[in-house]
């Protein structure tokens, strides 16, 4: 029996293909329309932090910006009503993204100055990706998410060190300088061996003795090579996982945990049990 679909059921079906479908000229166009809504907005929040220019065009940057918030707002909605899977959605990366990008305008009647978190609207661009199809972009992409993956026990590791070297360096300058150099307490002492070592070096608080100038060259030499720890880390998973997608090429892969599944009728990983795409 043949099911006749209602006015609303096309409304759906229409605002989907536009919404969501980049392969059509509809939606093409709505992307491209949408990302550069979003550039705009991301400009119009910047400029109103320029005093000179808010005192200025206060009333037109405030109007403009909501109207921008109002069509994210009914861009948000129509997202939620044309999905077959709203919840999905709206708990998702994209969709928890879109929700923050239009509160803070809201909240802005509640919490006087909160408007110019919008700017985190920029996240949105996050789709050029996809909406583009740069397929060679999103192959880095996948690369770049399965080195960070392989590598962030190494780097949690990494930075637990650091963090009780800080606090023993810094605990060490304390007791060495005088609350007359800066390192009045063993928190700021810590705050400046990270700032040390990390070689950004405000220049805030200097030892004066020579035992902690010593300590303090040191921090600075063990610096440059505390930097290149983790981007060795992960550098040598980046080039593993890019050797591995090579490897795989044409082979069926579990895009979780990326193991070669030569079972080709086989629904799920046999390694971590990833429910397994059968196109």
């Amino acid at each position: 029996m043949r099911v006749l679909k209602t006015k609303y059921d096309i409304f759906r079906q229409k605002t989907y293909i536009v919404i969501y479908g980049s392969n059509t000229f509809g939606g093409r166009l709505f992307d491209l329309a949408l990302l550069g809504v979003i550039l705009l907005s991301v400009l119009l929040v910047m400029l109103e932090s320029v005093q000179k220019l808010d005192a200025k065009y206060h009333t037109f940057l405030v109007v403009s910006e909501w109207i921008i918030t109002v069509f994210f707002s009914i861009e948000y909605a129509l997202r939620i009503i044309c999905n077959k899977r709203p919840l999905k959605y709206i708990f998702s990366f994209y969709g928890l993204v879109d929700l923050i990008s239009i509160l803070p305008m809201y909240l802005s009647f509640f919490i006087p100055g909160s408007k110019i978190l919008s700017v985190v609207r920029a996240l949105r661009l996050l789709r050029l990706f996809g909406i583009l199809n740069l397929v060679h972009f999103t192959g880095q992409e996948s690369q770049l998410k399965l080195a960070i993956k392989a590598s962030r026990t190494k780097i949690i590791v990494f930075i637990y060190f650091i963090l009780v070297v800080s606090i023993l360096l810094g605990a060490i300058m304390y007791v060495i300088e005088s609350p007359e150099s800066g390192f009045t307490s063993i928190p700021v002492s810590i705050y400046w061996c990270v700032v040390t070592l990390t070689t950004v070096g405000y220049g805030d608080i200097a030892p004066v003795t020579t035992l902690g100038q010593i300590i303090a060259a040191f921090i600075m030499i063990m610096g440059y090579g505390i930097i290149a720890v983790p981007t060795g880390i992960v550098t040598a998973e980046f080039a593993n996982a890019k050797r591995n997608t090579t490897d795989t090429e044409g082979k069926k892969v579990c895009p979780s945990c990326t193991t070669i599944i030569y079972n080709q009728d086989s629904r799920y990983c046999h390694h971590c049990g990833e429910k397994l795409s059968n196109d």
